[in-house]
């Protein structure tokens, strides 16, 4: 069985930020500065730490939260695909977070993807509005 240090390393700091501590540096440390990020409700990929640190600051709040866990996990040597389930609003989600780790550790890819579409459509309005708040 292989371990994939590298991986598991960056998964670690994933975990303390989204399941424990919601800190906000700690997610901007985390992320390369030319970081990919692509969203089931935007059409094309977002480029940049900025962006990409906004979209997962957002969905943190939106998706986030006491019903929010992780039901499974797959690693390879530089990437994960973890799971992961919730309920708002009455709409069960059920995703999936694909998250790339550069040489040094840092996310360089994070790429989500969410079913049912009626979770997508909630989503996609809810993630409207709290990025509103972040710019605005």
């Amino acid at each position: 069985m292989t371990d994939f240090p590298l991986a598991r390393a960056g998964l670690k700091t994933w975990h303390d930020y989204i399941l424990r501590s919601h800190d906000k540096q700690v997610l901007w440390d985390m992320l390369d500065p030319d970081v990919v990020f692509e969203s089931p409700v935007v059409h094309t990929p977002q480029r940049g730490r900025e962006i990409t640190f906004k979209y997962l600051a957002s969905a943190d709040k939106v998706l986030g939260g006491p019903g929010f866990t992780y039901v499974g996990e797959w690693l390879n040597e530089t990437s994960a695909i973890l799971e992961f389930t919730n309920e708002i609003n009455g709409i069960s989600i059920n995703g999936i977070d694909m998250i790339t780790f550069g040489a040094d550790g840092r996310i360089v890819h994070f790429k989500v993807m969410v079913r049912p579409l009626k979770a997508v459509n909630m989503l996609h309005q809810m993630m409207g509005e709290m990025l509103q708040k972040m710019v605005g």
